[in-house]
């Protein structure tokens, strides 16, 4: 059995081991464009799709049986079409809406996520479906895949885009793009007593597990 997992960067790889961890017996082949293409939060669908193309295509060669897509915003703009190209199922990861907005309490939801993953037409329908009556706050995350992917990423830079956010009300933040998982503890110590954080990783597996008929 084999899955693979793709990303834009290595932000991917703690959902490739997340998988690994709850399925010891499959093996995980992890991908991604950190060397070429990297980052994708600012550039077009359109660009995106070619820079891909070929690296789901290996996966789909490499006899992979599900390809989890852990990038959001590859799964929000482009997942429809990648299914039309390729047969193996997709798993796909979004903003965690739904959920948040069953949780929240105050109404008011932060969702860090890239600006094309906030721009996109799957995240305006999330929104749209389960937060209607709720206020979303996008901080302005668009460096910090970067940051990240680089180990230039600080606790000041955290603070500065999600203090306001808390001011504002909020008690649940989404963790919207897979880098941000490698801050998670950060956030959380940040947001303390204030707001919980969510992030797919969980979700993930046991989709994975449904597809491959394991759950």
């Amino acid at each position: 059995m084999r899955i693979g997992v793709f990303d834009s960067g290595v932000g991917g790889l703690s959902v490739a081991k997340a998988i690994e961890a709850e399925l010891p017996q499959a093996e995980v082949l992890f991908r991604h464009d950190s060397a070429e293409h990297f980052p994708y939060a600012t550039k077009s669908p359109e660009e995106i799709y070619g820079f891909i193309l070929p690296i789901f295509q290996e996966l789909v060669d490499a006899g992979c049986d599900v390809i989890v897509v852990a990038c959001n915003t590859v799964s929000t703009t482009l997942i429809g079409r990648l299914r039309g190209a390729f047969a193996v199922p997709l798993v796909g990861l979004e903003p965690m809406v739904k959920p948040a907005a069953a949780l929240t309490k105050s109404g008011v939801i932060a969702v860090c996520a890239t600006p094309t993953t906030l721009a996109s037409a799957r995240y305006a329908w999330l929104k749209e479906t389960y937060g209607q009556a709720c206020t979303f706050i996008e901080p302005d995350c668009a460096d910090w895949s970067y940051l990240i992917e680089h180990n230039q990423m600080n606790e000041a830079r955290i603070r500065q885009e999600m203090e306001p956010a808390l001011k504002a009300g909020a008690d649940v933040v989404v963790l919207g793009c897979t880098h941000y998982h490698w801050i998670e503890g950060e956030i959380k110590q940040i947001v303390a007593g204030s707001a919980q954080v969510i992030q797919p990783e969980a979700a993930v597996v046991q989709q994975v597990k449904r597809v491959l008929n394991l759950a």
